[in-house]
C-alpha cells in the first residue's frame, strides 16, 4: 500500500510539474519581446514608407504633367481611406475568426477594433502593433491599382471602388492565406504578399484599365513621364521600404527575417539589371524608367518567396522577374491593346505569378520548413497553382461587378474635357508650374 502511495504521489507530483510547464510556456509565448516589438514597429514605418511617399513618387513621375497632382492624390488619399475602414471592419473581416465561414472571410467580432488593448498579444509582439503593420499592406495594395487607371478615372469613383474592393476581396483574400483560410490550410505558400498583394491588384488593376478604356489619345499621342527624377525617388523608397514589406514578415528579429532581406537585395538587383540588359539589346539604349520598372519587378516576384527561399533562388527569381515583366508591360500590353497605364498588370500581376510559382520551385526546406520541386516536392508547384487561380479568379470577378456597381452611382470616367485638360485642374483645382 505505501509503495502504492508513494507511485501515486509521484505521478501527481509529475503531472503537477508538467502542467506547470504547460502554464511557463503559454506565459512565454504570450511574454513581450523588446528585440522583435522594435523591429516590427520599424517595418510597420517601413512599409508605411512604400505608399507614402514612395508609390505617391514613384506614379506621379510616370503621368504626363497635367495629372502629377492628381496621381500623387490618389496614393495619399488611399492611405487615409484605407486606415479607417482598416479600423472599422478590415482587420476583423482578414484576421478574427469567420465561425462556419472561416475558410473564406473573417468575422465582424472585431469591429472598431473593439477588442484591442494595450496589453492585447500577437505572439512576441503587441497586436495593436501586429494590426498596423497588416493595415499599411491594406494601404498599399489598392494604391497600387490606381496607375492602371491613372489619368482617367473620377476621383469619387476611385475612393467608392477602392474602398469596397479593400473590404469585399483584399480583406477575404488576406483571410485566405494569412488569416486561418482554406489557402494557408491548403499549403499555399506566400511569405509576405504575392497572392495577396501583387496577384490581387494587378487583376484588379487589369480589370479597372479594360472596363474604364484606353486614354484619349493612347496610343498615338505621346505619353511620356513628365518627371521621371520623381519615379527614381519613389522607386527607391520602395526598396528601401521593401525590408520592412518582407522582413518584417517574420514578425520578429530572427533569423527569417535576415535571410528574408537578403533574398529581397539579391533579386530586386538582379531583376533591375535583367530587364535593363533585356532592353539594351533590344532597344539598343537601357532606360531610366526599365531600370527601376526592373527593380520592382525584382521586388514582387521575391515577396512570396522571401521566406521560404536561400540566395541562390532569390538570383534565379530576379532573372524570372526581371525578363517576365518586361515580356508583360513592353509586349504582352502592345499585343493585346489594353491601356494598362503604369504597368500594374505587367509588372504586379505578372512579377506575383512569377514569383509564386517559382517559390514552389525553389522553396528550402531548412528554411522555411516546406521543400519545393528542387528538393523533391513537385507538388508544391501544383499549389502554388491554385492558390494564383484561386485569387485570380476571385479577384476578377469580384473587382468588376464593383466597378459596374460604382458606375451605376457615380460614374467612373471623368468627361473628355476634363481629361484633356488634366486631372490635376479638373479635379483639384490645382497645377503645377
Amino acid at each position: 500500500m505505501s509503495c502504492l502511495l508513494r507511485n501515486l504521489g509521484l505521478l501527481g507530483l509529475a503531472a503537477l510539474m508538467l502542467m506547470a510547464g504547460a502554464d511557463a510556456a503559454l506565459a512565454q509565448e504570450a511574454t513581450l519581446d523588446t528585440g522583435d516589438t522594435a523591429w516590427m514597429l520599424t517595418s510597420t514605418a517601413l512599409v508605411l514608407l512604400m505608399t507614402i511617399p514612395g508609390l505617391a513618387l514613384f506614379y506621379a513621375g510616370m503621368v504626363r504633367h497635367k495629372n502629377i497632382l492628381a496621381t500623387a492624390m490618389q496614393s495619399f488619399a488611399t492611405c487615409c481611406l484605407m486606415t479607417v475602414l482598416w479600423m472599422v471592419a478590415g482587420y476583423s473581416l482578414a484576421f478574427s475568426d469567420g465561425g462556419a465561414l472561416n475558410d473564406y472571410v473573417g468575422g465582424l467580432s472585431n469591429l472598431f477594433l473593439k477588442d484591442l488593448s494595450v496589453d492585447s498579444m500577437s505572439g512576441t509582439i503587441p497586436e495593436s502593433v501586429f494590426m498596423t503593420f497588416q493595415m499599411t499592406f491594406a494601404i498599399i495594395t489598392p494604391a497600387l491599382i490606381t496607375g492602371a487607371f491613372a489619368d482617367r478615372m473620377k476621383f469619387s469613383a476611385m475612393l467608392l471602388f477602392l474602398g469596397a474592393w479593400m473590404l469585399l476581396v483584399y480583406a477575404p483574400i488576406c483571410h485566405w492565406v494569412w488569416g486561418g483560410g482554406f489557402l494557408g490550410g491548403d499549403g499555399v505558400l506566400d511569405f509576405a504578399g504575392g497572392t495577396v498583394v501583387h496577384i490581387n491588384a494587378g487583376i484588379a488593376g487589369l480589370v479597372a484599365c479594360i472596363v474604364l478604356g484606353k486614354r484619349r489619345g493612347y496610343p498615338t499621342e505621346n505619353m511620356a513621364p513628365a518627371n521621371l527624377t520623381l519615379s527614381v525617388i519613389g522607386a527607391s523608397l520602395l526598396w528601401v521600404g521593401w525590408f520592412g514589406f518582407n522582413a518584417g514578415s517574420a514578425v520578429g528579429a530572427n533569423g527569417a527575417a535576415g535571410m528574408a532581406m537578403t533574398v529581397t537585395q539579391i533579386a530586386t538587383a538582379t531583376a533591375a539589371l535583367t530587364w535593363m540588359f533585356l532592353e539594351w539589346i533590344l532597344r539598343k539604349k537601357p532606360s531610366v524608367l526599365g531600370i527601376v520598372s526592373g527593380a520592382v519587378g525584382g521586388l514582387v516576384a521575391i515577396t512570396p518567396a522571401s521566406g521560404f527561399v536561400d540566395p541562390m533562388g532569390a538570383l534565379f527569381i530576379g532573372i524570372a522577374a526581371g525578363a517576365g515583366c518586361y515580356w508583360g508591360a513592353v509586349w504582352l500590353k502592345r499585343k493585346l491593346g489594353y491601356d494598362d497605364s503604369l504597368d500594374v498588370f505587367g509588372v504586379h500581376g505578372i512579377g506575383g505569378i512569377i514569383g509564386a510559382i517559382l517559390t514552389g520551385v525553389f522553396a528550402v526546406e531548412a528554411i522555411g520548413g516546406t521543400p519545393g520541386l528542387l528538393e523533391g516536392n513537385p507538388g508544391q508547384v501544383w499549389i502554388q497553382f491554385y492558390g494564383i487561380l484561386a485569387t485570380v479568379i476571385y479577384c476578377a470577378i469580384a473587382s468588376f461587378i464593383l466597378l459596374k456597381i460604382v458606375d451605376v452611382i457615380v460614374g467612373l470616367r471623368v468627361d473628355e474635357e476634363s481629361e484633356v485638360v488634366g486631372l490635376d485642374q479638373s479635379l483639384h483645382g490645382e497645377t503645377l508650374h
